[in-house]
């Protein structure tokens, strides 16, 4: 599975963006995805994940009402919505594919290259 993420850019503080993560090569629909983030000098770390059919989601607290995960199956396509956004989430952010949609790194088994997305003050 190739996985290509897009969208990330510079926001204001409370703004919004979407990103986006396409999917090519083995059947995307058999794949749990999951958004990781990594800030300078610091590890990789959860931010989202969805079930392969979409019908179950896990957020880390970080996110938890203010990012949305879902996916477009029909599209190979699956989308972080940050709304709110703060300074601090300023990070690359990666999609990664896998069986397990948890929230470890080593639950994924495909990864993209990942998105700037930086929050301004």
């Amino acid at each position: 599975v190739q996985l290509v993420e897009s969208g990330g850019g510079l926001v204001q503080a409370g703004g919004s963006l979407r990103l986006s993560c396409a999917a090519s090569g083995r059947s995307f629909s058999n794949y749990a995805m999951g958004w990781f983030r990594q800030a300078p000098g610091k590890e990789r770390e959860f931010v989202a994940a969805i079930s392969w059919s979409g019908g179950s989601t896990r957020y880390a607290d970080s996110a938890k009402g203010r990012f949305t995960i879902s996916r477009d199956n029909a599209k190979n396509t699956v989308y972080l919505q940050m709304n709110s956004l703060h300074p601090e989430d300023t990070a690359v952010y990666y999609c990664a594919a896998g069986y397990s949609g948890c929230a470890y790194r080593t639950g994924y088994d495909y990864w993209g290259q990942g998105t700037q997305v930086t929050g301004s003050s």
